[in-house]
């Protein structure tokens, strides 16, 4: 889409109340250089399954499997392995985050195949071995870094179980026993209890210390990295792209007030009678939305319970409205491109228009430009690169039924903004790469999203003016369900889950720096809305809570956990805004 005009009086005289790109008011108002800001948001990698060999400069510590002697730099098993041993529970007869343990596995289960491996789908993929040791294995010791893998469980109801309280011991246990979740009224036999299509992919990682990911490698070492980031969600894609919009979730409505979903589309992940742990609803069309102010609502208590015995207080209770059924895992978004409703039915598993605040809007309303790019947009078109949960601001009616629906658009516009002037380019951009980049397990592959990254960083470097006032902050939506040993702060009822890559590319960047500040997804919120001045979102969404307070009498062992939680980052921390006295400024020029 070519530039639009840009000046003020232009929108308010065609009675538009926004404005589509940046204005010079815009930026000069911004409490840090940082004039632009690039979210890039791939998929379903933690930190350990990326970062997990990554070695930091000499004068920085990360916490990660390398670090932590679970694995060795070449890969093999540390001298600390025993602290990632998978673990197996027993039968429980209603919905626990943690289930009695019965031992920890004699071998991983043999990762399964999907329908992109090049191997028959839904089968022990041969390419690893059947005798993998009962924890974390490097996946280029058995396939190439550029080859396509299996696609590990990631499930709200699944993830809370995965992590077992804090011990991360029930990844390949909840793998087998849940897989994805009982899909009840759409996946014919054998998928069931006897056969979940599963097996210990949730184990693997990719090695840095052995040549994998090395894109990414040297954007960490040349910019900042956290070690202490996270998804906002339990659980997958969608719930986490609505939480990067809003900093809260979803729920079911009419006409914009909380009502009760169809029977068929609530959560109940407790066992079926006979079975180890095979939910009974739970799946993309057999249930995602949770009632989680109702103590009797199947597996909420088991959650508060966990919540309510941590430090802190929790967020408002859970952050759970009463009547309120709140959207956990993956729906279609309530709008077609061209802002019509969507059909809303017990058969349509298609989340209704949302009306909570977005960052859209409350940019919109301080008069600063904003897109979202994803994808496989081709006008109003869509294709097998387009993603639609990824795409969350389709799901509200402030943006779908106003003008700022023009605000989402594709790659063939972003790479246009890049290319013009730097006033040209909106101030926040949110960027969600074509489907085979994103890095998905099974449908894409790590090298892929590394190269889009990477070749995303060279444009913006390729425009100086633009370059010199940017900040780059490139993450994942989530974990994918992949093992990660870092420490989960139990914000509320949702979340937080575990901890995935964000690195912060920018001239304005600490070069090599590790950051341990505890930050999610609306961090990004928090950081945006305190370089343009705005306020929290809502009186409910996460970016009201505060800055986190760290503290560690052993500077070799930095704190992860905030003395005052629940808190999370503004990401300030990333960046260097410092000037010396001789008035230079520094900035990370390479």
């Amino acid at each position: 889409m070519k530039h639009m005009l840009r000046a003020k009086l232009s929108a308010i005289a065609l009675g538009i109340a926004v404005l589509s790109f940046a204005q010079a008011d815009d930026t000069a108002r911004t409490t840090t250089p940082i004039k632009h800001v690039i979210v890039v948001i791939g998929e379903n990698h933690t930190l350990d399954n990326l970062f997990g060999g990554y070695k930091p400069p000499k004068d920085q510590t990360i916490h990660n499997l390398l670090s932590e002697g679970v694995v060795n730099e070449d890969g093999s098993p540390g001298p600390n392995f025993a602290k990632a041993i998978q673990q197996q529970a027993g039968n429980t007869k209603v919905y626990r985050i943690d289930p009695s343990i019965t031992g920890a596995f004699a071998t991983l289960p043999q990762p399964q195949t999907t329908y992109a491996t090049g191997l028959p789908p839904n089968v022990p993929d041969v390419r690893f071995p059947a005798n993998l040791r009962p924890g974390p294995f490097q996946i280029t010791n058995y396939v190439p870094y550029d080859s396509y893998t299996g696609d590990p469980p990631h499930r709200f109801f699944q993830m809370w179980q995965q992590i077992d309280e804090g011990k991360n011991d029930l990844f390949a246990w909840v793998s087998v026993v849940t897989g994805i979740g009982p899909d009840n009224s759409f996946n014919p036999p054998p998928y069931g209890p006897n056969n979940t299509f599963q097996g210990g992919e949730a184990l693997g990682f990719y090695n840095m210390s052995a040549g994998d990911a090395p894109k990414f490698k040297a954007l960490a070492q040349h910019y900042a990295l956290s070690d202490n980031y996270h998804q906002f969600v339990m659980g997958g894609t969608g719930a986490n792209f609505l939480s990067i919009a809003t900093g809260d979730v979803a729920y079911f409505n009419s006409n914009g007030a909380p009502a009760k979903p169809f029977d068929n589309q609530i959560e109940d992940p407790d066992p079926q009678p006979a079975t180890n742990n095979w939910y009974k609803k739970d799946g993309y069309t057999g249930g995602s939305y949770v009632n989680c102010a109702d103590p009797s609502a199947a597996g909420v208590s088991a959650i508060m319970s966990y919540i309510k015995s941590q430090p802190g207080t929790p967020f408002r209770g859970g952050n759970c409205a009463p009547d309120t059924y709140y959207l956990v895992n993956n729906y279609g978004l309530g709008y077609t491109f061209d802002g019509s409703p969507k059909p809303i039915a017990f058969d349509k598993f298609t989340l209704p228009p949302q009306t909570i605040p977005t960052i859209a809007d409350a940019l919109s309303a301080a008069h600063i430009s904003w897109k979202w790019y994803s994808g496989g947009r081709e006008g109003a078109k869509t294709t097998s690169e387009y993603c639609g949960i990824c795409d969350p601001f389709t799901g509200f009616t402030s943006i779908m039924t106003t003008a700022l629906k023009n605000n989402l658009q594709g790659m063939t516009e972003l790479d246009s903004d890049l290319a013009g002037s730097s006033d040209q380019f909106p101030a926040v951009a949110f960027v969600r790469p074509p489907e085979s980049k994103a890095g998905h397990p099974a449908n894409a592959k790590v090298i892929d999203y590394e190269n889009f990254v990477a070749d995303l960083v060279d444009k913006v470097k390729a425009n100086p003016a633009l370059w010199k006032e940017t900040a780059v902050l490139i993450t994942v939506d989530e974990g994918g369900g992949y093992y990660d040993s870092g420490y989960i702060q139990p914000v509320d009822f949702f979340g937080d889950g575990t901890r995935i890559p964000l690195l912060a590319v920018s001239p304005w960047a600490k070069k090599g720096h590790v950051d341990h500040t505890y930050a999610d997804h609306a961090s990004i919120l928090k950081f945006i809305e305190k370089n343009w001045h705005l306020q929290p979102l809502s009186a409910r969404s996460r970016d009201n809570l505060p800055n986190p307070v760290q503290r560690s009498e052993d500077e070799d062992k930095p704190s992860y956990a905030p003395s005052n939680r629940p808190a999370i980052s503004d990401l300030m921390s990333l960046f260097n805004f410092e000037h010396d006295k001789d008035k230079d400024r520094k900035v990370n020029d390479d």
